[in-house]
């Protein structure tokens, strides 16, 4: 990990005896009121946005459904996911994407069966993310340094979009990835060994994540001959605080093992074990201007690099995404190796051609990479430090880079998902929720349903949801909305199309408010 930075003048001993140990108590107490208090927030947010209609089948039921499954120990399976996208209607999500880590997931469902729940998990497991963020950074910083970029990590837009987009496996990765970093640094392999594995279990690519750590660990200088390889690091709060554990400066057989672990793991998921669940290895193929598989892809990237920094920069959406990620951050990314760590993760999506959804702002893509990317600040920021003059140095207070990132984060707010807290519809239904709650109601238990996008989540706990696409499904119910476009279609009028259709096919109205319609037909259920 990033070599440990003692800041002259502020980092001191660890304070002993009972005012040190009351100290290390209202500071833990202190970090985690903030862990409960995010934790609290980012669950409320989604929850509200869940009464108010405002999740979505894709993808809050696709999880849902999954992780029903596995609570029934069953194969993941999501017949909303599997019927749309033609793989049928038993179709498991490890055929999707590699992502085993959701089954943990399962035993709350016995507690509270629906899409609420992983809302929820969501947000404790972003929230936890906190913790280890707040020990690098007091390592390096201090406790006032440290609450500032654990801050600056909680109000990200990067979180705020993701928890914007309902539920995804991207809950697992904040925290993992900070503890990764985190434990190595504090010189617990491995504990950060066992967290690398288990992002391996999150998402096919996440051995990228590793190939990334595995090149940040490859740049810590080795020792000169003679000198002390061991230096101390202070690991705040735990046993021997003030002399902490030692660390070696540099470990290339670490960083390779994770660069090779990473590249098999990545191989093994995405070509292998999806498959094995009936998904298609070329499905998320994005690659087609550099090649048409990865062996054509690495050599025209090797033989011609211009095209490769044409395509980052096409179309030229990527770069503002780039940039979005780097200026909250004061830049400060730029000045530590740290940040090779999520280079690979990132290349993987603004490398694409296609799946426009990977470069954009919004979405959860960008979670992946948040947390180590504000740790890669909080080292950047170290090093800077470290380069000043020993006057200058004393000037500066040690705070004041985290203090700055924590002010841009504030700053971004109103420009991202986190705006939505103060919209009046999220807490309160308007006619057009209300109007939606009325249509879901209108289905029985146990029903197959096509369902608008947005209505799904609210019949999942109880129904059998199908997306309503366009497609002829031959459910009894069918919930359509004429007014508002609905993903997958492209326009409204397609919608309307939609509806004139089923109605000339047999179905009947039987509800109409706000835009919504409910569609019944006596058909023998298809599944």
């Amino acid at each position: 990990m990033a070599e440990a930075v003692v800041v002259e003048g502020h980092v001191d001993e660890a304070p002993t005896g009972r005012v040190g140990g009351t100290r290390q108590r209202r500071r833990r107490a202190a970090l985690w009121a903030l862990v409960a208090a995010c934790a609290a927030v980012y669950a409320s947010y989604s929850l509200m946005r869940l009464r108010a209609f405002r999740a979505s089948s894709y993808d809050l039921v696709i999880f849902d459904q999954a992780i029903r499954s596995y609570s029934r120990f069953e194969l993941p399976v999501a017949m909303v996911k599997g019927v749309h996208n033609g793989f049928g209607p038993h179709f498991a999500i490890l055929g999707d994407h590699f992502s085993p880590v959701l089954a943990l997931l399962a035993p709350l469902y016995w507690i509270h069966d629906g899409p609420g729940t992983l809302l929820v998990a969501q947000a404790v497991l972003f929230a936890l993310a906190i913790v280890p963020i707040w020990r690098y950074t007091e390592r390096r910083f201090g406790a006032g340094a440290a609450y500032c970029a654990a801050a600056a990590y909680a109000l990200s837009w990067p979180v705020a979009e993701a928890l914007a987009f309902d539920f995804h496996e991207v809950a697992f990765v904040p925290v993992l990835s900070a503890l990764m970093v985190e434990r190595y640094d504090a010189g617990r392999r491995g504990w950060a060994a066992a967290a690398a594995l288990s992002l391996l279990l999150v998402k096919e690519d996440m051995g990228l994540l590793l190939v990334g750590f595995g090149f940040f660990l490859l740049t810590r200088h080795d020792p000169e001959p003679g000198a002390d390889t061991r230096r101390p690091q202070r690991e705040a709060g735990e046993e021997g605080a003030g002399h902490g554990g030692w660390l070696p400066r540099g470990d290339r057989r670490a960083g390779l093992a994770y660069i090779v672990g990473g590249l098999v793991a990545t191989w093994v998921s995405s070509r292998l074990i999806i498959a094995v669940f009936g998904g298609d290895n070329d499905y998320y193929w994005a690659y087609g201007s550099l090649g048409p598989d990865l062996p054509h892809a690495a050599v025209h990237a090797l033989t011609n690099p211009w095209d490769v920094l044409a395509v980052l920069g096409t179309p030229p959406h990527k770069l503002g995404t780039m940039a979005l990620l780097l200026l909250p951050l004061l830049l400060l990314p730029l000045a530590s190796p740290l940040t090779l760590t999520v280079l690979p993760l990132l290349a993987e999506r603004m490398l694409a051609s296609r799946f426009g959804n990977w470069w954009e702002p919004h979405y959860h893509y960008n979670a992946f990479i948040i947390a180590v990317l504000v740790m890669a600040s909080v080292d950047g920021a170290a090093r800077l430090r470290r380069r000043l003059w020993p006057r200058a140095r004393a000037r500066l207070p040690a705070a004041l880079p985290a203090a700055a990132m924590l002010t841009a984060a504030v700053v971004c707010v109103p420009f991202f998902a986190f705006v939505h807290l103060a919209d009046p519809a999220l807490w309160r239904r308007n006619d057009r929720a209300r109007a939606a709650a009325s249509a879901a109601a209108r289905i029985p238990d146990g029903a197959l349903v096509e369902s608008a996008n947005a209505i799904g989540p609210a019949l999942s706990p109880r129904a059998r949801v199908l997306l309503w696409d366009g497609q002829p499904r031959r459910a009894p119910w069918v919930i359509a909305d004429v007014e508002r476009l609905e993903f997958p279609f492209r326009t409204v009028a397609e919608q309307r199309r939609r509806v004139e259709s089923l109605l000339a096919g047999g179905y009947r109205e039987v509800y109409r408010a706000d835009g919504y319609i409910v569609l019944h037909r006596d058909v023998a259920d298809p599944w």
